[in-house]
Parts: C-alpha cells; structure tokens; sequence
C-alpha cells in the first residue's frame, strides 16, 4: 500500500487513508469480484454511432489508448476488458450513454478514480467514465465539483482560493465515489463527513434525465446520494459543498515497541473518538520484516497545537512512546503529505497517463491489495485486543499485513443515523485490515477473528465482495428507504452489480 510506503519513510504512520473510496458500478458476474462479464453484442455501427454522439471520447479494443482506458487502480482487474469506454464531457454525454446501454442492453459500469475494492467500477459492456467532468470552482462559502476531480485537485483547487471540504486522503481517489459513500478523512471530527457537507448534487438516472437535487428538489435521491454508495442510483455529475478555512494543519506521529501494542491499542480507544473535535488520529499496525517485530504507530492531524491531548494519551497507554513527532503545515502540504506524496511536486499525486484523470509526468503508483472493514460501536474488550495482536505476532515475516483504526465521533457523531444515508452516527473507529492479494487466509483470518467482537457494521466505500449480510453491515436501518429510492429512480436495475441496492 501507498499508504505503508509513506509511513515508513516518513514515520507518520496510520495517517494516509487507503486508496479506497469509489464508486461501485455495474457488472453483471456469478463471481464476486469483476469480471468481463456477458455483453450483449452490438454491430460496429452502434458504437460508431455512441462514438459521434459525444462530446467526449469513446475508447473501443484496437484504439490505441485502450489498454490505458481499461486499467483500474488495482492492477489485478487488468483482466477484465470493457466492450467501450466513454469519457463523457458533461451529462449530455452520461444520457447518450444510458440510453445507448438500455438500447443495446449491456452491462454498465460507472467509473471515476477507479479504486473500488471489488474491481466493480470496470466490466465487460460500457463504463462511463466522469473523469473530463472534473472543473473545481469556490465563492460564498460554497464549492461546484465536477464528479470527475480526483482529491488531489479538490485540494489544490479549493486551497488556492483559501478554503477546502473534508474529504479522504488518497490523492487519486474520485471525489464522487467518496462522497456517494459518506467520505471519511482527516477532519471529519472537526468538519464531518464529505457527505455531510453536500448540499446539491446532478444526477442523470437511468431514464436519461439530468436531476439536480438537493434538500427540496428529489430529496429522496439526494438523502440516498449521501452515504448510499456510488452506481447504486445513477450517475453523479456535478456536487455543491459547503466549504471551510483551509487553515493549517499540525501532523503528529508517535511509535512504541511491539511489547506494548496491546496497551496502545486500549489506550488508544479510550483517547481517540472523545478527543476534541479538532483533533483526528488513527492506530496502524504492521507486519515489519526488516524490523524484526511488527509495529504499532498513532498518528493524526490536529488544528492547533496537540501537545498537550497526546500527553492524554501517552498517560492511557502508560508508556513513553519511543518516538514523537509533531510539525505544522499549509492545508495542502498536510493532505499531501498524508496522502503519500509530499515530494516531487502535483505530478507526484497523480497517476500517470494521457487520458482523462491522469497527467503525462504523473507518478502516484497503482498499488495490488485486498481488504475488509469494521466499523466499531463499542471499544474493543482485552480478549478483542489480544485476537487482533496475536493475528500480527507469528506472521512478521510476510510483508503487506495492516489493520488501520480510525477516529470517529466529534462532529461525525452529532447527525443522526438516517438524516443521510450513512448510517454508522454512533460509531467510535473504523477498522480496516490489508493484506496482499496473496495473503486472503491471512485477511479472512484476522476479520473473522474480530466479527464476534466487532460484527455487525462495515464502510460501504470500503466495499467487500466476500461480505455476508451487506445491506444491514453497509446501511443498517436506511436499508429499506434506499431501496425505495433505487426503485422509484431506477425500477428495471440498469445500475447492478453483486451489492447494488434492490
């Protein structure tokens, strides 16, 4: 993971979020992750006829940007290679796109940064791709998105004017899958969730139409569109965000021996989600070969000097750390530096290529990984903490094994469950576990080491093919009133995939 990268060589452990928030789209497969999935065929007229109709750009097999077109950012999907893939322009082209699926009828898969954990924003059919849509505009305490920008470009664009929203950390990401799936980051104490602050959003729903809804108009598409997960309604265009100072920001990072991770780990819980709100902070853990143990880092970022709340926390662990580091930065230079690329320039924060959402000398580096989640409504209990441990104390020796605990609370904590629809209001950390794509007994293992104490919820934008009981895990109680919406703006299921909605 970009993210271990970054900690070991900037010793900033457990800030960078994982490469993970996108939208899910649409792949008709008897299997869990992506496949090419049946396609229905289409003459070579049909597809020059899309092709001509757009704005934007249709990419097919032969072209000789295809081979870029098709790449997800985890690099196992490569497999997988889609009838078409159209760049739309604007939400003319998205329509054009609908209609020509409904009238072919293939498969659609809806894409933007393309990190979905199960492959599920590529497929065999169409994938329309938002990634030209992608302008970032600010004034009056208000921000218009295109749903295309990666968050590198959120952040450049919303700092440069001296405001910013909360979002997620991994510079690639697409705005509009992580903030479809709620948007978890660094201020979400302080500020909340990217969902929180969504205040309109254009949609063009499976009957063609372009929708611009809020908290009077489609209210029930918008509720959905904030933390229903991306794919499951239609596809998110535009977003209007209410917007903060882009003040700076003071990143901390401490380390202790493995002998004590069991008492970071309670300590940690006991600190973290009651800390004031404009303090964020999350535990990592690793398998180290090179180190000889695993290691245990909190890390966060803070508005103001934290000093004295990490006082609080050495006290709960009971220990010194063996290493403290705090240093203050520009609102970019934080996100950045959190997101892994802190050196080289913007270019570092992106990913290379010539088409849309990538830049020629960009060199942020796809990544091949697996995970799970939780997400913890109860601290862990010494039993808890020992399982999670033991999982790390016979296994250093592989390389790529993480579980990430993140802060919640603060102003997550002060919406109510189903006043949007992310669900987990009440929650104290998330927790997500990593593992290479070799290593899945390992990843199965751990999880279910921690389902008896820790079932029962997960993050949707980290999504899992393998997850059983998903609507209840991603949703809770908003389940059924999704359902209601994705029947009413899309009755005949053009937007499927194996955890859609309906």
């Amino acid at each position: 993971m970009e993210r271990r990268r970054f900690l070991t060589v900037a010793g900033l452990a457990g800030l960078a979020a994982g490469c993970t928030d996108e939208s899910p789209a649409s792949v008709p497969s008897p299997t869990v992750e992506a496949t090419g999935g049946a396609v229905t065929p289409t003459g070579p007229a049909d597809w020059e006829a899309l092709g001509r109709g757009l704005a934007g750009r249709l990419v097919r097999p032969g072209d000789d940007a295809y081979d870029e077109a098709r790449k997800l950012y985890i690099p196992r999907f490569d497999r997988v290679r889609p009838a078409g893939v159209a760049y739309c322009a604007g939400p003319e082209d998205v329509s054009e796109c609908v209609a020509f699926a409904r009238r072919q009828r293939l498969s659609v898969a809806v894409r933007c940064g393309g990190h979905n954990y199960a492959g599920w924003s590529t497929g065999g059919g169409l994938v329309i791709d938002v990634s030209p849509m992608n302008a970032v505009q600010a004034g009056g305490g208000r921000a218009t998105v295109g749903a295309g920008a990666r968050l590198i470009d959120v952040y450049k664009g919303l700092t440069d004017r001296g405001v910013a929203v909360p979002a997620g950390t991994c510079p690639t990401v697409g705005i509009a899958g992580l903030a479809l799936g709620g948007g978890i980051g660094v201020v979400s104490r302080r500020h909340g969730l990217t969902c929180d602050v969504l205040e309109a959003v254009r949609v063009v729903t499976a009957d063609g139409r372009v929708r611009d809804c809020d908290a009077r108009r489609d209210a029930d598409l918008y509720w959905a569109c904030r933390g229903g997960g991306g794919g499951n309604f239609g596809v998110a265009v535009q977003f209007v965000f209410r917007t903060h100072p882009a003040a700076e920001v003071t990143l901390f990072s401490l380390r202790w021996p493995w002998p004590r991770a069991a008492q970071v780990v309670g300590g940690w819980q006991s600190w973290a989600p009651y800390a004031p709100d404009e303090l964020w902070s999350g535990l990592q853990i690793n398998t180290d070969p090179s180190a000889g143990t695993p290691t245990v880092d909190v890390t966060g970022a803070a508005f103001g000097d934290p000093d004295a709340h990490l006082d609080r926390l050495t006290a709960a662990v009971g220990a010194d750390p063996a290493f403290r580091s705090v240093d203050t930065h520009s609102y970019l230079e934080a996100m950045r530096r959190v997101g892994g690329c802190a050196d080289g320039g913007i270019a570092a924060c992106h990913r290379a290529g010539t088409l849309p959402g990538g830049r020629p000398d960009g060199r942020y580096p796809r990544t091949e990984y697996t995970a799970k989640s939780h997400v913890a409504t109860r601290p862990l209990t010494g039993s808890a903490i020992e399982a999670l441990t033991g999982r790390f104390t016979g296994g250093n020796g592989v390389a790529g094994r993480s579980v990430l605990l993140d802060a919640l609370g603060g102003a997550v904590g002060r919406v109510r469950p189903g006043d949007t629809a992310f669900p987990h209001r009440n929650a104290l950390f998330t927790v997500q576990y990593l593992a290479g794509t070799g290593d899945r007994g390992w990843l199965r293992d751990v999880h279910g080491a921690m389902e008896r104490h820790l079932g029962g919820a997960a993050y949707v934008n980290y999504v899992d093919p393998e997850l059983r009981g998903w609507q209840r895990a991603y949703y809770g109680g908003n389940y059924e009133r999704l359902v209601r919406v994705k029947n009413a703006y899309d009755p005949d299921g053009l937007f499927t995939f194996p955890q859609s909605i309906g």
